[in-house]
């Protein structure tokens, strides 16, 4: 919840779980749509908002989602529970990976033809760098508190439904800790919320972490790096 001191708030939210039964590391790859269990995880996150709003007294005032399927339909009972519009954002994508579209990157590595791809774990040099997935993704969270504080007023949130490695990265900045990660180490589950309430007087976004799904987690499929 926001506090007398929180000038905006901008939640990053994962999206739910996607139907894959062969684990395919999707990535940017199109088709890849919410599963049963993904599409009741994004009906239960919108429920979850819109009963903060009803506590809160205020609704979001803007909402935003990744161009990809999995985003924008979890994105979408959100919208109608809170009577908001979905604005895409192509800041907010999911990070480029050379291992896209396999569906067993552990037996993949074997190859030598994916060595030259290993060779630096703190860029990383298989995919998109760290370091430009927090830029493109800083830049998109200030014009949401912006947009939010336009519309609303000191107090004001904004929803982005994104992906899980551009989130935890924008974390990590935000918390001013190293990019480099294990990825089995991320703090971001299915339909998870990522809080970064801006506030008067300080340099960074105070960090609030919640898992409005948790019940339902033991039960989906969640690929580290998916």
């Amino acid at each position: 919840m926001t506090t007398s001191s929180t000038t905006a708030t901008v939640h990053l939210v994962r999206h739910g779980e996607v139907h894959n039964p062969d684990r395919v590391l999707y990535g940017r790859l199109n088709g890849f749509g919410l599963s049963e269990l993904g599409q009741r995880m994004a009906e239960d996150l919108a429920d979850w908002f819109a009963g903060r709003a009803r506590a809160a007294g205020r609704t979001p005032v803007v909402l935003s989602a990744s161009p990809l399927q999995r985003a924008q339909e979890t994105a979408e009972p959100i919208s109608r529970a809170l009577g908001l519009t979905i604005d895409t954002d192509a800041r907010v994508l999911e990070a480029e990976n050379h291992f896209e579209g396999l569906s067993d990157v552990k037996a993949e590595l074997k190859n030598p033809k994916h060595w030259p791809f290993m060779v630096n774990p703190f860029r990383p040099s298989w995919g998109e760098p760290y370091q430009d997935q927090v830029k493109r993704m800083a830049a998109a969270v200030h014009d949401l508190r912006d947009r939010a504080l336009a519309a609303g007023g000191p107090g004001s949130e904004a929803i982005v439904v994104s992906h899980q490695l551009p989130i935890w990265v924008t974390r990590l900045s935000a918390e001013d800790r190293p990019l480099w990660h294990d990825p089995r180490q991320r703090q971001c589950s299915l339909t998870s919320v990522t809080s970064l309430h801006f506030e008067r007087g300080q340099d960074r976004p105070r960090i609030e972490y919640q898992e409005p799904n948790k019940a339902l987690l033991k039960d989906a499929l969640n690929l580290p790096g998916a």
